[in-house]
């Protein structure tokens, strides 16, 4: 089974256009027995340029009425047959619930597979590994049934659905591992699993970062090595990984040690690192979804990106997904194969005063100011303050941080180097308009917590408004 997934990821590695073309003329094919289809006369549609001209780019604002339609039941809306699970989130560019429809089929054929391809090819990369040998532990959200539908975070659907099968690669047991308090639940893992053989986790940083130091608290240990001296991989992924690098080293003191990034959203699985030479990850194509890229007004198919240019992301997927815009933006490093990085939220950034800060920036220039006062940040979110006639302009950091710096005012002046050294807008607007950059101190575990009140899993980077902010602030005051 390992090698003939190797030979079908080596197969889109070399065809990626092919590939990408039978896609969508598979998912074409679906689409013309749903009403989506009827709406959008698929029956007439042969070939990408058709299809283009057929069917307009959506948003979930645009696209939230077959979604709804989904969720009352009714079958065949966008998707072939009736849709029984929904990944729920706010998300980061809205304060509202999204629904985010997942069919059975992609269950086993997206995410699962992507998971199945990960564990592949990490093997073939280190082929002494004793990966297998033990098992992954894996801290999942929560779900629930309404209305007949199965509905929470993707993490807690995936851990329901393939529970009869995957129980033996991994642990808790799924009764734990979908406790819905989450101060519970890690409490009950720490205790079920501090004493089996685990050699791998995965999962969101953030929240993995918690449950392991649980653990330690726990076991009385000093790392996570004399808990599990066989551990060996964590695959991450859901937010940018540079800012909690430094804290799971320390975890885990460990040359041996590997992490391996994957990109597993609630609307797919699209990417997984498969090169530990490199720090990018491989598109992966034939998952059941045929990807657009969006430069501004333009959108292209996958043939039409260029190495080093940063797209909005839009899939047509067997989730019953069409011309979606899921909200991320990537940028490609390489297009021989199709490696990509993830850059952010299309709308994660900060311009109000011209200063065009993305995340990528603000991830980088945190890390340099970590270096060089031995910080080390577990969660940040950064606002504009807004110039009135007394004051000028200037962001708001509020940060958390596992390990403090020598000196917070050092901190916040090379972070402000930094920034200016990594964004040349930034640093004119810093020569003339706005301050240095303030900030708000927050206590370890803060925004863990706020998450968990807000039922949300990311904490969003950069804000263009002081919506977050503002919140985060009242939040503060309880």
């Amino acid at each position: 089974m390992l090698d003939y997934r190797l030979r079908r990821i080596e197969h889109f590695r070399r065809y990626p256009h092919e590939v990408q073309r039978e896609q969508l003329a598979v998912r074409l094919s679906a689409g013309r027995k749903t009403a989506f289809g009827r709406d959008f006369a698929l029956d007439k549609v042969r070939n990408y340029e058709a299809f283009s001209r057929a069917v307009p780019a959506f948003d979930y604002e645009a696209f939230k009425p077959y979604v709804e339609r989904m969720l009352t039941g009714e079958k065949s809306v966008s998707a072939p047959g009736r849709v029984g699970f929904f990944a729920r989130s706010s998300g980061t560019t809205s304060d509202r619930s999204k629904y985010v429809p997942i069919t059975r089929h992609s269950i086993l054929w997206n995410h699962t597979l992507g998971m199945r391809d990960v564990v592949g090819l990490y093997l073939d990369a280190y082929p002494h590994s004793k990966l297998l040998k033990g098992r992954t532990l894996t801290l999942g959200g929560m779900c629930e049934r309404e209305e007949g539908n199965l509905v929470g975070d993707l993490s807690a659907i995936l851990l329901h659905e393939t529970a009869r099968w995957g129980s033996s690669m991994r642990a808790p047991k799924m009764q734990t591992a979908l406790i819905p308090n989450f101060d519970q639940k890690i409490d009950c893992i720490a205790d079920e699993c501090a004493s089996q053989r685990i050699t791998a986790f995965a999962g969101v940083p953030s929240w993995n970062l918690e449950l392991m130091r649980r653990v330690l608290e726990r076991t009385g240990k000093k790392n996570l090595l004399e808990v599990w001296p066989e551990m060996e991989l964590f695959m991450h992924g859901g937010v940018e990984f540079t800012p909690y690098r430094k804290a799971y080293r320390e975890l885990i003191p460990s040359a041996d040690m590997h992490y391996v990034e994957t990109y597993n959203a609630s609307e797919g699985f699209f990417a997984v690192a498969d090169d530990p030479s490199r720090d990018d990850m491989l598109l992966m194509l034939d998952y059941g979804t045929f990807y657009e890229f969006r430069a501004g007004d333009e959108i292209v198919p996958l043939e039409g990106v260029e190495a080093g240019k940063t797209y909005a992301m839009l899939i047509t997927s067997d989730n019953g997904l069409w011309r979606y815009e899921i909200g991320d933006t990537v940028t490609f490093t390489s297009t021989d194969p199709y490696h990509i990085r993830f850059a952010g939220r299309t709308r994660q950034f900060i311009n109000v005063f011209g200063e065009e800060l993305i995340v990528e920036n603000a991830d980088r220039a945190l890390v340099e100011a970590c270096r060089k006062t031995g910080a080390v940040v577990n969660e940040y979110s950064v606002a504009p303050l807004y110039m009135d006639i007394e004051h000028a302009g200037a962001h708001e950091w509020i940060v958390e941080f596992d390990v403090e710096p020598d000196s917070v005012e050092r901190f916040a002046e090379e972070l402000d180097v930094a920034l200016r050294a990594v964004n040349s807008d930034y640093d004119a607007k810093r020569r003339s308009t706005i301050e240095r950059q303030h900030l708000t101190l927050v206590e370890r575990g803060f925004f863990l917590r706020w998450l968990q009140a807000r039922r949300k899993n990311k904490v969003p980077r950069l804000v263009n408004s002081r919506r977050i902010a503002d919140d985060l602030h009242q939040f503060m005051q309880k």
